[in-house]
């Protein structure tokens, strides 16, 4: 197994902290390599955050290399890299949110997803992220956001889509919020600051934001459907045609790596502080998303239709090409 870092600054969907280190324990994947000889080589770009700890306690357990493959996990510095990996071909499979993916097929590319990766717990007082608001503030309702101005990480993506559609649901205006960039990091202090009315933070920012006062306005992914799928593992379509048994070790070794996730938080947690800063007690704190192997398709096909309404797409979503 070989880890190669690069500058690495989350800005996707879930969580974001800098890599350090040299990667995951691989003593389970080593011995399973012994006992089947040469492995196939794949190379993963992923963000080094919370929501990506599945692939890295996979390989630790060994997963991957028991269906034959030796992963590559290479970081990327945000959303931005994750595709044109894939369009190159530098990244066999990689991890995004599940519009940015679509966004990319909507402008022409053929991109498709093979595995799952993080969904909403669906829990609306505790999810992996939510839209927060100063403690004294006088907005109490979704519907209160129209006119205001909201911290999003990523303009048209599953952030404002999400928020838009709570706060139309709410009986407010959508269309008068004005989102801003701001990264997580530093979505807490413009918060505070007064830079916006309300921000939307996701852990391990949010639990550090709501210490610190503020008070949680709208979990935004579970309020828009609690059975929401976030991101995933995505490649081409023409890779997964042409290397259809490597496509297919990829997602059972995948799947079994969301399983055991799943099942084991207290590992999760551990995993994470391999590949990033956060610290013990952070980690300890966090609120974890689901992992689970299937994709909800009928939210899927929500947060598509969502966004195709607030012209993020163009197009609607072809649920049955994108997801596996």
């Amino acid at each position: 197994m070989k880890h190669s870092f690069k500058l690495a600054l989350a800005s996707i969907s879930v969580l974001a902290l800098a890599a350090c280190g040299s990667g995951s324990p691989s003593g389970g994947a080593d011995s399973s390599a012994d006992a089947q000889g040469s492995l196939e080589q794949i190379t993963v770009g992923v963000i080094p955050i919370v929501d990506t700890a599945p692939i890295w306690l996979g390989e630790a357990k060994g997963f991957f290399a028991e269906e034959g493959l030796d992963l590559e996990i290479e970081t990327a510095t945000g959303g931005s890299a994750i595709v044109p990996g894939i369009q190159s071909g530098s990244y066999d499979f990689a991890f995004s949110n599940l519009i940015s993916v679509m966004v990319a097929n909507d402008k022409g590319l053929d991109m498709e997803f093979v595995a799952n990766g993080i969904s909403t717990t669906g829990d609306e007082s505790s999810d992996v992220g939510s839209v927060l608001v100063k403690g004294d503030s006088k907005i109490s309702s979704p519907k209160d956001l129209a006119g205001k101005k909201v911290s999003v990480n990523n303009l048209s993506n599953i952030g404002d889509t999400t928020i838009k559609s709570i706060v139309e649901a709410d009986g407010g205006d959508p269309e008068s919020i004005e989102f801003v960039e701001v990264p997580f990091p530093d979505a807490p202090a413009a918060l505070e600051n007064g830079i916006v009315d309300a921000a939307w933070i996701l852990e391990p920012f949010q639990s550090s934001a709501m210490d610190a006062g503020a008070k949680m306005l709208s979990a935004n992914f579970a309020e828009f459907d609690p059975e929401l799928d976030v991101a995933g593992y995505f490649t081409s379509a023409q890779y997964a045609q042409e290397n259809p048994e490597v496509t297919l070790k990829f997602t059972t070794a995948m799947n079994k790596s969301l399983d055991y996730a799943q099942q084991h938080p207290d590992e999760v947690r551990d995993i994470v502080g391999t590949y990033t800063k956060i610290s013990e007690d952070v980690r300890a704190g966090m609120v974890l998303p689901r992992f689970r192997a299937d994709f909800n398709r009928e939210a899927v096909q929500k947060l598509g239709n969502a966004a195709q309404s607030y012209g993020t797409l163009s197009k609607p979503v072809d649920i049955e090409k994108l997801l596996p």
